[in-house]
């Protein structure tokens, strides 16, 4: 297997995190910090581009890295319209989707295909994006609802999600399209999933309102309370910032640090500890409603991201969920690791980079007479 050389770059909100891996080995890993008010002074997300690739390119430069050494690149999808899990190579049409935020996402994961881009084509080698943010491969009864032309849309952790599982079947001597997983990814967003056969099947819109609480998430909640919310004096940019920025502990206690709250609860006080443990039962429910949707097959229940460093919260998960199948932790993210993977399966001939055309992975008309 050839030891290509690939940049990975994942932006966020006042960073983008970058690495250059040497086959699976990380040779350089930079989380380059984006001052707040530079920001600012761009009106939209895709406007910050030419001033993060510019940061980006000085601390390569310093790195002492050679652009013209790079196999490939890959950048974080944002932006996308749904598509099914791969690795996708970089287009016309996914480049202005990126650009645009065709999803209707305003996220700075949408700058990635774009930076990607141009990095690759300092280095004059393919660029691609693995597993976006909007992989849906919903099986259809995951996607109705009880009301007519009200349909399931899923905004996972894919990338952390399939690279977890992946890594999971290959430490076990399996591949992926061979098990069934219950795959979760804990951390500012909680992702609850359900793996068969290498597709992701089911799972919680992390940001429309489903699933467990999260830091900044208010997670599901029970439509009718949520109608005579909404109509009680409360905007409606107020209510979608519960299901994506205020909710969850922000929303009962003011904070998005999970390790102030968990400190907070093992010390006893009353509501962050109801609302700690409020957070974790209602994950687990999630593991076994996704359990269910696999017909109770499952070969693993893997637990990634920031929270699973939490002992006591994977304790608890592995008491209530172990009847199910066995539990494995993995702490942290695979993500740049998942890209540069992604982007090393295309080289390497074991995997097809997809082509994306944007267009709609299914039909309303499909589901209504």
């Amino acid at each position: 297997m050839s030891e290509y050389k690939i940049l990975t770059i994942n932006p966020g909100s006042t960073s983008t995190k970058i690495a250059i891996f040497e086959g699976t080995r990380e040779i350089l890993g930079k989380n380059v910090s984006h001052d707040a008010s530079e920001l600012a002074k761009y009106k939209e997300v895709i406007d910050q581009l030419p001033y993060r690739k510019q940061m980006i390119e000085e601390c390569i430069k310093e790195s002492g890295v050679d652009f013209k050494e790079l196999s490939a690149v890959v950048g974080r999808g944002g932006g996308l319209c749904a598509v099914e899990g791969g690795v996708y190579k970089m287009g016309e049409i996914l480049l202005d989707h990126a650009h645009r935020g065709a999803n209707g996402i305003q996220h700075p994961a949408m700058l990635g295909p774009g930076l990607a881009k141009e990095f690759a084509d300092l280095a004059g080698c393919p660029a691609f994006v693995v597993n976006p943010p909007d992989t849906d491969e919903l099986q259809p009864v995951a996607r109705m609802t009880g009301i007519k032309g009200v349909y399931r849309n899923v905004h996972l952790h894919a990338l952390n999600l399939k690279e977890t599982a992946i890594q999971h079947s290959k430490k076990n001597g399996k591949k992926y399209e061979e098990c069934n997983y219950v795959v979760c990814h804990i951390g500012g967003g909680i992702s609850i999933s359900a793996h068969e056969k290498g597709r992701m099947i089911d799972g919680n819109d992390i940001v429309g309102g489903e699933g467990p609480m999260a830091p900044t998430r208010c997670g599901a909640v029970p439509a009718l309370e949520m109608i005579n919310y909404c109509f009680s004096g409360v905007t409606q940019k107020e209510a979608i910032a519960l299901c994506q920025k205020t909710g969850g502990f922000v929303s009962h206690l003011g904070t998005s640090d999970a390790i102030e709250v968990s400190n907070r609860a093992a010390a006893g006080e009353k509501v962050p500890k109801l609302v700690w443990e409020t957070m974790i039962y209602q994950i687990i429910k999630e593991i076994g409603a996704m359990a269910a949707a696999l017909h109770g097959k499952v070969d693993g229940i893997l637990l990634g991201g920031g929270m699973v460093h939490n002992k006591e919260l994977v304790q608890k998960i592995t008491e209530a969920c172990s009847f199910i199948a066995p539990v494995t932790a993995y702490p942290g993210e695979f993500e740049m690791e998942a890209m540069a993977a992604g982007a090393t399966r295309v080289l390497n001939g074991e995997e097809t980079a997809k082509e994306y055309t944007g267009k709609p992975l299914w039909d309303k008309a499909d589901f209504e007479e």
